[in-house]
């Protein structure tokens, strides 16, 4: 049993642990998996004049987990290629990847790192910390897995979703136009979905 878990409607059997009863995971494996960044993506959602919607990819992900017979010894590292940040239009990418939002030339990196994992009925919580234009905040992560199974060239796979929502200028990114009424053009709060496969290392 690890941290990637998640009730099914197949499993009824738990785990206690320091952090709780956990739920079990079908298919468990204990080991070390590596970030699949083909089929891995951190899209990002944040108001635009408070009528709209701007959505996004945050860049290449990369990185990996390792879960342990223990569960809250379990871990995740990852790393995102901010440089590759899109929403899809050149002129407004241009814009977010400049010094008024993430400044890439200079911080063309973001990171996680876990720090310890509990849960919330079926969710799992995976806090941790977020390195983002050079300023690291603690975030939580809520966590669902999707399910373990066999790839397409025999690989053992996990995949899991997780969201979590930060604000802008926690990390920095102060960009502060205003409409006339005084409103933001750009919202503070940022919601962040990952869509994460990993291969288990042979």
């Amino acid at each position: 049993m690890g941290w990637f878990g998640g009730r099914t409607k197949d499993a009824d059997t738990t785990t206690a642990t320091a952090t709780g009863t956990l739920p079990a995971v079908p298919g468990y494996v204990a080991g070390t998996w590596t970030i699949d960044p083909v089929h891995s993506e951190i899209s990002f959602t944040v108001r635009h004049m408070a009528v709209s919607k701007v959505r996004g990819r945050l860049g290449t992900v990369s990185g990996a987990l390792v879960t342990s017979d223990d569960p809250a010894a379990s871990s995740v590292t990852a790393e995102v290629d901010v440089t590759t940040i899109t929403t899809f239009n050149e002129m407004r990418d241009g814009h977010i990847k400049s010094g008024d939002f993430f400044e890439v030339d200079k911080h063309p990196t973001a990171s996680f790192r876990s720090t310890s994992l509990t849960h919330d009925g079926d969710d799992f919580l995976v806090a941790g910390e977020l390195t983002l234009k050079g300023t690291t905040r603690p975030v939580t992560l809520t966590v669902e897995v999707s399910g373990i199974g066999p790839g397409a060239e025999g690989e053992t796979r996990i995949g899991f979703s997780a969201r979590t929502t930060i604000n802008r200028r926690d990390f920095g990114i102060e960009f502060d136009a205003r409409l006339d009424n005084g409103s933001l053009v750009v919202s503070d709060k940022v919601d962040l979905e990952l869509e994460v496969e990993a291969v288990l290392n042979a």
